[in-house]
């Protein structure tokens, strides 16, 4: 049965969403957890065992296939403890306990069993009690999903140093720990594509359809454009694997790793999602059962479709229910809001506090990443004053213990991480010896230990200290992040999405469209700015063919706005001023590219 809740939780880092399902999904909400740390998953079972008075065996890593065998581990652990939480939400009173009455009243108030649950509470004794038990027959749980990043797939190897088996590469065992879990929930897959894992997936019975057309697990795509979505789409479903869901995220008002697209808006890509949802389904569709019937296996039926949705920089439910409306999604993902509700996700006490002090200029984007791409950062976390703490000390750079992010390969044969102290001294010595000039130094001094960073919190929210005693915490927000102020319960959050109540955000927010154009706008302005030996030809034509896509969108939404009633008659007037004044910007940076 599917969650009765129209948004998601998608995942934050490795650690704040790590628990989540425990939290949020006896409330039917589905949240993603990152399975990229199997260190990290290992030390949050022994941790939850214990809580839960569950019979705990350590998984060694000299445990054949340890990594998969962690992930498997944790994610029952979860699903047992979430099956157990709903079966005591269904036998409570309605008379006397909460959970079973929190349970209806998060749902949204248009929803049928929300509706139900209303009807119940003004009837009578006699017909209160047949609504009672059909509310409890309709109780379900949100979906465990997990995120895999499809980049962050190193080769593994053994205690003698040969390089397995390219299924036990971290993405590929992370993929089977899941696979042979009994964790309900699809596995979400970022980054683009990853031949060999999409490939991977082709071994695991639950991926594909049953007698009924279901499929006990499902697979949804993190893209960013439309074009992105086909094909990886129909890679897939060359192997009979069908896309259960596309999830669309704004390539730079998202929290985490951005990746921009070449000024493609988020409008713009909606609409070419809109308009082209009934052929991509039927291609996907029919290509898949031909795989399927030639395997002699069950096929998708007819009336099949993904699921479409969104995610990035929505801050109300105006602007929630304009996407889901207008563009006829299935639902829409909420982030980095739901750092602050402790209910849900997992920040230490310290982290929260210098979120809520945060400045708006605190929220921006680095090159912290050792995988090179750009990453939403905190300027005030404990993790940035780490790494500058040791700049400081003349040894920069972290101690890498997890190496999941060792990719480079500049000093040595053997992949290292660009964060690591080695790189960086080595990095160092470059730049004394003159081989360096400064501002390539200053971008490999800013990459951050995400391993360490971005899993720390998980322990630390629930009074544990991490390995090695390195709780620096890296935190990832998105940069709608700066508009909310304060620490929220589920409820309130909850029913601000829904629009039940409104939270009160900085009065400066700008509309989601409009402040996803402004970052487009100042990262083409940085891309003009770049201090290139040449500038050639094809990067030339980059930089066109990003401001073309800016104007195209620009205009897409002075279009939108003079059609639509996108909000109230002076927010859509302030709307109109900042498109015209963008444009303005956009015009007036042509002439610095030599166009």
């Amino acid at each position: 049965m599917p969650s009765p809740h129209t948004f998601h939780i998608p995942v934050m880092g490795l650690g704040f969403t790590v628990d989540s399902p425990l939290k949020i999904a006896q409330y039917g909400i589905s949240s993603v957890v990152s399975i990229m740390d199997d260190n990290l998953l290992e030390d949050m079972r022994r941790v939850y065992s214990r809580k839960f008075q569950i019979p705990y065996n350590f998984i060694n890593e000299k445990t054949e296939d340890y990594r998969a065998r962690r992930i498997t581990a944790y994610l029952n652990l979860l699903q047992e403890i979430v099956d157990e939480q709903i079966e005591a939400i269904r036998n409570q009173d309605f008379d006397n306990d909460q959970g079973i009455n929190q349970y209806f009243q998060l749902l949204p108030t248009g929803h049928p069993y929300h509706q139900l649950y209303q009807s119940m509470l003004f009837a009578t004794e006699e017909k209160k009690k047949s609504f009672q038990e059909q509310l409890r027959q309709v109780i379900t749980a949100g979906q465990i999903d997990v995120n895999i990043m499809t980049k962050v797939d190193k080769i593994n190897h053994d205690q003698a140093g040969q390089a397995l088996p390219r299924e036990f590469s971290d993405a590929l065992s992370a993929l089977r720990g899941f696979a042979m879990s009994n964790a309900r929930g699809s596995v979400v897959f970022s980054a683009g594509l990853n031949p060999a894992l999409f490939a991977y997936a082709e071994q695991f019975k639950d991926f594909f359809p049953d007698a009924e057309g279901k499929c006990k697990k499902g697979i949804i795509l993190k893209v960013s454009d439309y074009r992105s979505a086909f094909i990886q789409g129909r890679f897939l479903a060359k192997k009979g694997l069908w896309v259960s869901e596309f999830r669309i995220e704004s390539g730079l008002n998202c929290g985490g790793h951005a990746f921009a697209t070449d000024g493609l808006l988020v409008g713009p890509i909606l609409e070419e999602f809109k308009s082209n949802k009934s052929e991509l389904s039927t291609i996907l569709r029919d290509a898949c059962n031909q795989v399927l019937a030639a395997k002699g296996c069950h096929t998708l039926p007819e009336n099949l479709f993904p699921r479409i949705t969104y995610q990035g920089g929505i801050g109300n439910s105006e602007e929630n229910n304009f996407l889901m409306n207008y563009y006829e999604l299935d639902g829409t993902g909420w982030g980095s809001p739901f750092l602050l509700v402790p209910e849900a996700t997992s920040v230490d006490e310290d982290t929260l506090q210098r979120l809520l002090n945060a400045k708006k200029s605190d929220f921006y984007l680095s090159h912290a990443s050792p995988l090179g791409v750009p990453f939403n950062n905190l300027r005030t976390s404990s993790g940035e004053e780490q790494r500058k703490n040791r700049i400081e000390k003349n040894r920069p750079g972290s101690p890498c213990y997890k190496k999941f992010l060792t990719f480079s390969t500049e000093f040595s044969s053997k992949p290292i991480c660009t964060a690591s102290r080695e790189y960086q001294h080595l990095k160092l010595k470059q730049y004394e010896a003159g081989e360096v000039d400064s501002q390539e130094l200053e971008e490999v001094l800013a990459k951050d230990c995400l391993c360490e960073g971005l899993s720390a919190p998980a322990l630390l929210s629930v009074g544990e200290q991490p390995r090695r005693n390195l709780k620096a915490v890296t935190i990832c927000p998105g940069p709608n992040m700066a508009y909310f102020k304060g620490i929220f319960s589920l409820k309130d959050m909850v029913d601000h999405i829904y629009g039940k109540i409104q939270l009160q955000l900085d009065p400066e927010r700008p509309h989601v469209f409009i402040k996803e154009l402004q970052l487009y706008v100042q990262h083409l302005q940085k891309e003009m700015e770049k201090s290139l030996p040449e500038q050639t030809a094809k990067y030339a034509a980059y930089l066109e063919k990003f401001k073309d896509n800016l104007h195209s969108g620009v205009q897409y939404y002075k279009d939108l706005v003079n059609q639509v009633s996108l909000d109230t008659e002076n927010a859509i007037q302030l709307m109109k001023d900042q498109l015209q004044d963008l444009e303005e910007e956009l015009r007036a940076m042509v002439p610095e590219v030599g166009f």
